[in-house]
């Protein structure tokens, strides 16, 4: 018999023969993906906290670096990949999704009949900063064994390591170059110049190690997160120009093209996978700094607290912009590279623009230059170190009067230097053509004429 109430709780029927619910069903907290498996819950806050199992949870985050890597062609069989191993979350878990690839290319080459496609090799590379931070030469030598231990302690095939004193970039006497390195730093002023031109300056270091060790690909492990304070750090800094640069997942700017196969995976992702995985890490004590790249890290991190996707939705606004023609892997015809590889080459590169092209870079942050840069009211034609830079680099990190940028210029390694030179080669090319650009024929003029 139904009592006909609407707000009966007893269990019985009701006349349109409905039964009311008395015992709410206990949710079962299952994995999202496979349905099947307990979620994992970290405790961080975190968007996708209790919502994956370990398994899927490793999964989604490998499969993001894996589809970074086919996309791009980033690693292919013949290449020979440096890894840059600072010891942190990033980039250790970047080492191990590389190993884990080279692993199963020595599976498939073992299990293959004709092994016709060889295992990409793999290298690590550990920049030593004491030099810059001399309170961290103490504990040097435990965090390069305990490098040398980790990467020793994975599985075949065998990785090289290299470790590389950050002074290295100014030649081989390691005194005299570290001498180098603490003027060339006293002599900057402002706190974030100083802390860029390090960032310059242990690129620079792995560029050489690289190199002078035959790799064709630099492995940084630089992720979402870290790549959004960089987009705001450089939209402060006056660097909107090099910008789209500095953020795609390729750049062939360099002479061995550094790929960031972690672009789509966030700082937390990472350190929840290292917890997961238990990869250890370690991290150098550095003194706190006072610049602006410090300070728009803690705003990003304000804001990755309030919204979980606002690193996400940061990188992706800013990967609108138009990329260079260098943010690519060169296409190449060598009869070495498997034609499947070429093909994805061509499939997924990206299309060559002709409005972002340039001819120069700034010889210290080796940014692009556009028009703007040569052309100020502040351009200093008697000093070809000022004429070269960046708008970016004269304020925060070149000194302001004459016999100190003098001075400045003779401390610089060589590389800069030589890019100050080649700056100068194009300004007086560019100069030249503008001269006589009255006198030159256009395409459609010749093809006039000969009509």
């Amino acid at each position: 018999m139904a009592c006909n109430s609407y707000g009966c709780e007893s269990g019985c029927y009701k006349e349109n023969g409905s039964k009311v619910e008395t015992v709410k069903e206990e949710s079962v907290c299952v994995c999202v993906k496979c349905k099947c498996n307990k979620p994992m819950t970290f405790g961080d806050g975190g968007s996708e906290d209790g919502r994956f199992c370990s398994d899927c949870f490793r999964s989604n985050v490998y499969g993001k670096f894996r589809l970074a890597v086919t996309s791009h062609a980033m690693i292919t069989p013949s290449d020979n990949v440096l890894v840059a191993f600072s010891g942190g979350s990033s980039s250790r878990v970047a080492l191990q999704f590389v190993h884990e690839l080279q692993t199963k290319a020595l599976r498939n080459y073992e299990a293959s009949r004709d092994r016709s496609l060889p295992v990409f090799g793999v290298g690590v590379a550990f920049v030593d900063e004491s030099a810059a931070y001399p309170a961290l030469s103490s504990e040097m030598g435990d965090t390069i064994a305990w490098i040398r231990s980790t990467v020793l302690c994975m599985s075949p095939p065998a990785k090289e390591i290299h470790v590389v004193p950050i002074e290295s970039v100014f030649g081989s006497d390691s005194l005299q170059a570290r001498g180098r390195l603490v003027k060339l730093l006293d002599s900057v002023s402002d706190e974030t110049g100083k802390e860029d031109l390090l960032l310059h300056l242990k690129m620079l270091s792995l560029q050489k190690v690289a190199s002078e060790n035959g790799y064709n690909r630099l492995v940084v492990g630089s992720c979402t997160s870290r790549l959004a304070s960089h987009v705001l750090t450089a939209t402060v800094k006056g660097r909107g120009y090099s910008l789209s640069a500095d953020i795609q997942h390729v750049d062939a700017r360099w002479k061995v093209p550094i790929v960031l196969p972690l672009r789509d995976c966030v700082w937390q992702e990472i350190t929840r996978l290292c917890h997961l995985d238990g990869l250890k890490t370690v991290e150098l004590a550095r003194h706190p700094q006072s610049g602006i790249n410090d300070l728009v890290s803690s705003f990003v991190a304000l804001l990755q607290e309030e919204n979980p996707s606002r690193e996400c939705t940061i990188v992706r606004t800013a990967a609108k912009l138009t990329p260079f023609y260098f943010n690519k892997i060169p296409e190449t015809d060598d009869s070495c590279v498997p034609m499947a590889t070429q093909r994805r080459l061509k499939k997924f590169n990206l299309k060559y623009d002709g409005s972002m092209t340039t001819e120069a870079f700034c010889p210290i942050c080796n940014g692009p230059l556009n028009g703007s840069d040569s052309s100020e009211e502040c351009y200093d034609s008697n000093n070809p170190l000022y004429a070269a830079c960046c708008s970016s680099c004269r304020f925060q990190i070149l000194p302001q009067d004459g016999s100190s940028l003098e001075h400045f210029g003779s401390l610089l390694p060589h590389h800069m230097t030589s890019q100050v030179k080649h700056h100068q080669k194009v300004d007086s090319q560019t100069y030249l053509r503008e001269k006589i650009k009255d006198c030159l024929l256009l395409d459609n003029e010749e093809e006039a004429e000969a009509v």
